[in-house]
This record gives structure tokens, C-alpha cells and sequence, in this order.
């Protein structure tokens, strides 16, 4: 089993969306896999389980127990005796996709994470609250017999998102082709050393919840939401592409390197193969992912990826139907491709 965080404190870049899509080709080719909503604003939550379709989202949690990660994790936050225990984790159309659902109390929750991190010496009872949501993820992934874990962060630098990640085995970053993206992962490359540091404390294995032994490995970046223009990205758009490509060869695995968080170039050749007909990806590129707003209005009415969408429920006919079927015949063909890929990644030892 393994877990794969998609982080980027960089808004935006359609973290949830690649979450539910590459969850869900996982899913297909074989993998259990779970989806995991760790995101305060709960909007992995709300595409899968169609809050329009339930009246009181409430009710579905009190109805489905064990069913988010914020009241698994309570017991440890309130100082309960009572230990963790695997969650129940919602079924999802696709039979081998299951998720983890969100709940606003994580931002609560991430107060007494911040001051867990920084006073628990003083506070022997706080030690164990950083590496409880990966130990609950780890319970029930292992309880259920998942293959795959993928969690889906919020944008932030926050305490919750540097124990979730640092919880990991892997991570990926997604990517938008603008500026401020090209910053956000920059600052990465000084963000995640720091977390490693801050966190080493809490990977003693003589805590009842320790932060896993080692260190999450970058795997990678995604590069989504440009517009294509003859089966590429249009120039302004590749241009972004190219800068965040070198931003991340030349600052932020570097960075990750000495600290053993980033997977060799000669991994990432030996596992990641481009699209058949595309050109090669370029080292740390595992996937080019174009706009697909045309799409993403039926696939949110249906709950499923834009690559599972029958022509009936693109509801077009015509030529607008012909497009939209290529359209959507190249998002499988990508997340296919990016699926495989991760999965030769992770699957080495």
C-alpha cells in the first residue's frame, strides 16, 4: 500500500479534479483505491458524493460513521483513551474507488496540529497528534486492503498540510502554466526541507502514532489548464510550462535530493513514458494535461471523470458530439499513460 499526496499551496491548479481522475484510472486498472478529502473547503467531497443530491450533508455523516478522516482522528485531538480505529470509507460508482470524505472541522483541527509541532516536548499528550492522520489513513488502508491512497490537500503551507504530506510515501505537484505558479514551487524548494526538519521528532517509533520512518519522495509535476493548439500547448502557455520545468530542475530537486525526498532521473526515465505519438516528457513532466472546460460541466452532473463520460451523457450531437468525443478520448488516453506511470514508480523498491 501506498499513499500519494497532490500538493501545491498554489490555488488553482486543479489539485481535486486530478485527485477523483487519477483515483479513478487507478481504480480501473485494477487498484483498490481510496480518495481522500483533506481539504477543509470539502470539495473532493462534494464532486464525488453530489451535495445537490443530498439534503443535508449532515445527515449523510451521521448516517455513514467512520465515513470522514476529521472525526476518525478526534480521539487522539480530545485526549480520549479510545484509539484509533479504520474508518468507513464511502463507495463511490466506481466499484475499486472508494473516499475519505472532508469535514470543516480539519481547520479546527489544525490549530492544535500547529501547536502540537512546536510544544509537544513540553506537552508529552500533543506527540502523538501529527502522525495520527497518517496512522488512520494507514489503519484503514490496510484494514480494507487498499493499494493506493491519494489525498488531495488544500492550497496552504499550513501545519495539517506538513503532516499529511510528511505522512506520505510519495508526492506530486500540479501545476498551472502562470506566473505565480512558477513562484509557488520556488518556494517549495524551502518549504518542504523545513518540514522535514520540523517533523523529524515525531518519527520515533516509540510514540503510540509515529510520522512514517521515512521521508515522502517527489515524484513529479502535472502540467494542467493551458489551452492546446494542434494537439500541444500554445506557445504562451508552453513558455510557463518550460519555466516551471526548469524552476523545478534547477531549485527544487536540489533542494529534495540531499535529503533523500526526491526519485532519481534515471527512475523517472526507466518508469515514465509519454502518450503513444507524443513527444517524450521531460525529466520530473509526468503529464501535460490540457484545459477541459468543455466537459467538466457534464462530468460534475454525472460525479464521474471526464474520460468516463458515455456520449450520452455529453448530451451533443453532431460535430460539437465528434469534438467532444475526441476531446474526451484524449483525457483516458493521458490519464491512462499518467496511471501506469505512477504505478511503475511506486511499485519499485
Amino acid at each position: 500500500m501506498k499513499i500519494l499526496s497532490l500538493f501545491n499551496h498554489k490555488g488553482g491548479v486543479s489539485k481535486t479534479t486530478t485527485t477523483f481522475n487519477l483515483g479513478w484510472m487507478l481504480a480501473e486498472q485494477g487498484h483498490k483505491t481510496l480518495i481522500v478529502d483533506a481539504d477543509p473547503q470539502c470539495n473532493l467531497t462534494a464532486l464525488v458524493l453530489d451535495y445537490n443530491a443530498i439534503e443535508d450533508i449532515e445527515d449523510y455523516y451521521a448516517q455513514n460513521p467512520g465515513c470522514d478522516i476529521a472525526t476518525g482522528v478526534e480521539p487522539v485531538f480530545t485526549g480520549a483513551p479510545a484509539k484509533l480505529s479504520p474508518g468507513n470509507p464511502s463507495p463511490t460508482p466506481n466499484d475499486n474507488l472508494y473516499l475519505y470524505c472532508g469535514n470543516l472541522l480539519l481547520s479546527e483541527m489544525e490549530t492544535q496540529i500547529s501547536v502540537s509541532l512546536t510544544t509537544s516536548a513540553a506537552l508529552p499528550a500533543m506527540q502523538n497528534i501529527p502522525g495520527s492522520l497518517g496512522s488512520l489513513l494507514r489503519e484503514t488502508a490496510n484494514a480494507q486492503g487498499f493499494d493506493y491512497v491519494l489525498i488531495d490537500m488544500s492550497p496552504s503551507v499550513g501545519a495539517l498540510n506538513e503532516c499529511l504530506l510528511m505522512s506520505s510515501d510519495y508526492f506530486i505537484v500540479p501545476t498551472s502554466p502562470d506566473f505565480f505558479c512558477a513562484q509557488a514551487v520556488r518556494s517549495l524548494s524551502q518549504v518542504i526541507p523545513r518540514w522535514n526538519k520540523e517533523v523529524q521528532p515525531f518519527r520515533r517509533q516509540e510514540l503510540v502514532y509515529p510520522l512514517s520512518g521515512n521521508p515522502p519522495r517527489f515524484l513529479g509535476f502535472i502540467s494542467q489548464r493551458y489551452r492546446p493548439r494542434s494537439g500541444a500547448p500554445a506557445k504562451s502557455f508552453q513558455r510557463w510550462i518550460d519555466i516551471i520545468r526548469d524552476t523545478v530542475s534547477k531549485n527544487l530537486i536540489p533542494a529534495l535530493k540531499p535529503i533523500e525526498m526526491a526519485i532519481s532521473l534515471e527512475r523517472f526515465r526507466a518508469h515514465v513514458k509519454s502518450v503513444e505519438g507524443d513527444e517524450p516528457l521531460k525529466p520530473y513532466n509526468l503529464a501535460n494535461v490540457a484545459d477541459f472546460n468543455s466537459l467538466i460541466a457534464q462530468s460534475q452532473k454525472h460525479n464521474v471523470p471526464v474520460f468516463a463520460l458515455s456520449d450520452d451523457q455529453i448530451e451533443q450531437a453532431g460535430v460539437i458530439l465528434e469534438t467532444m468525443v475526441g476531446s474526451r478520448d484524449r483525457f483516458r488516453e493521458t490519464f491512462s499513460t499518467l496511471a501506469e506511470n505512477l504505478h511503475g514508480l511506486m511499485s519499485e523498491v
